[in-house]
């Protein structure tokens, strides 16, 4: 019989399919930045040595795992004492939040509509979804920043929280996706957030380590039902999964890029200053518009194996 918290994941991943994340919707990430921009400022006061600093890092991106875990699991608590089925309803809900596919798909399709109207449109719409400076950038690198936040999210995004879920239902789920908010706020190395993001960044590291992995091969595995190329996908994933300073990012972006035949990575500016990346695959072609939804099939496609080998899994 197949696990109450697997069977939760399948309906999440269901609803995230049909509903996406509506903006309007009160979503836990909110409350967790809430609370991250709370303990850095705690963390800040004073200005400590960077001694202490670095100590209280690591004081920050704990107590946000343990309040988003520990909160999970007692919703979780209440709801079964009203029953089975509401606590299942809660369980399917959390994991819905926890996943982020539809809306990966709803934000570049919103790049590649409005970068159809004109490149200015473009560079507005993809400034929602990158950290670069966007208002130089070309429609060449519009199409790029959207197909590799697509392909870098297919990891921490989709495929690492199903494999949380399904290690350990909504409480690791949540756990998971706040250290995935620490990153995203604080786990920079700029001077500002050098030392208050450190141990955020490394904790996204560790948990995205196994599962970006898997993402890129999913990828690669699907090039070839999907009409691209899975041989050149898996050669570039070899060659240029190291090209990032992430050991993470690169391997789906990698994919990705070996499947399209086109050249992601390289330098981009952030606030005004020039940061250098390694290349990501072969400059075979430029790329088009229809590639952002070539790498959304690729993203879902690795959703789809990553639920098929979960299910197969919990009930073998």
């Amino acid at each position: 019989m197949m696990p109450v918290r697997i069977l939760a994941l399948l309906c999440g991943a269901l609803i995230d399919l049909i509903v996406g994340d509506p903006e309007w919707f009160p979503h836990p990430v909110r409350l967790m930045g809430r609370w991250i921009a709370f303990a850095e400022r705690i963390a800040e006061k004073g200005r400590p040595s960077q001694k202490t600093l670095r100590r209280r890092a690591v004081a920050v991106a704990l107590s946000t795992v343990a309040l988003s875990a520990g909160a999970a699991w007692g919703i979780l608590c209440l709801l079964g004492l009203w029953g089975r089925w509401p606590r299942f309803i809660g369980m399917a809900l959390m994991s819905w939040m926890c996943l982020s596919a539809r809306n990966l798909f709803d934000e570049a399709e919103g790049v590649r509509k409005a970068l159809d109207r004109s490149l200015e449109a473009g560079r507005a719409r993809v400034a929602r979804i990158v950290g670069r400076d966007t208002a130089k950038l070309t429609r060449r690198e519009v199409l790029c920043a959207a197909i590799e936040t697509v392909a870098e999210n297919t990891t921490d995004g989709v495929v690492s929280p199903m494999v949380y879920l399904a290690l350990g239902g909504p409480a690791l789920g949540m756990a998971f996706k706040a250290v995935s908010t620490l990153d995203s706020m604080i786990g920079y190395l700029d001077e500002a957030h050098r030392d208050v993001g450190w141990f955020s960044a490394r904790l996204d590291d560790a948990f995205n380590y196994v599962p970006a992995r898997i993402a890129a091969l999913f990828m690669c595995l699907a090039a070839f039902p999907l009409g691209m190329n899975g041989r050149r996908a898996l050669s570039t994933v070899r060659r240029d999964h190291a090209n990032h300073l992430s050991p993470n990012c690169a391997w789906t972006e990698a994919a990705a890029a070996g499947a399209l035949g086109v050249r992601l990575g390289g330098d981009h500016e952030y606030a005004g200053r020039t940061v250098h990346k390694p290349a990501i695959g072969d400059n075979l072609r430029l790329p088009e518009g229809r590639d952002i939804r070539r790498t959304c099939l690729l993203m879902f496609a690795a959703a789809g194996m990553t639920l098929a080998v979960i299910a197969v899994a919990a009930v073998v």
